[in-house]
């Protein structure tokens, strides 16, 4: 069975950083695409960042030269690194990511989610 762990989240002060990471467990033969998503309380689930597996990388206006996004293959790890933390980031992030278990086949996989509290 293939999960996707997230951890990293916590309480920051405006202006600050903090890096998130997805940890993809069970018989992986192949991650596509990672994205981070982010819900904040009332609110619709957002795309923060993706990364393909040749790694291209994608970012919304909201966060581009902010945060990063990064992959280590033979970890089967996603990070996000995000910079400059503006309270109005404060939400749950997720993982989520196309992954190819030899047991199971390939299917969309979502992680927990990982609290991010940004203060003023």
């Amino acid at each position: 069975q293939v999960q996707l762990v997230e951890s990293g989240g916590g309480l920051v002060q405006a202006g600050g950083s903090l890096r998130l990471s997805c940890a993809a467990s069970g018989n992986i033969f192949l991650i596509n695409t990672i994205n981070w998503y982010r819900q904040a309380p009332g609110k619709q689930r957002e795309l923060v960042a993706s990364i393909t597996s040749g790694d291209r990388t994608n970012y919304p206006d909201y966060v581009k030269g902010r945060f990063t996004i990064s992959r280590d293959n033979v970890k089967n790890t996603a990070y996000l690194q995000m910079d400059s933390l503006k309270p109005e980031d404060t939400a749950v992030y997720y993982c989520n990511a196309r992954v190819g278990s030899r047991s199971v086949g390939t299917y969309d996989y979502w992680g927990q989610g990982t609290q991010v509290t940004v203060s003023s």
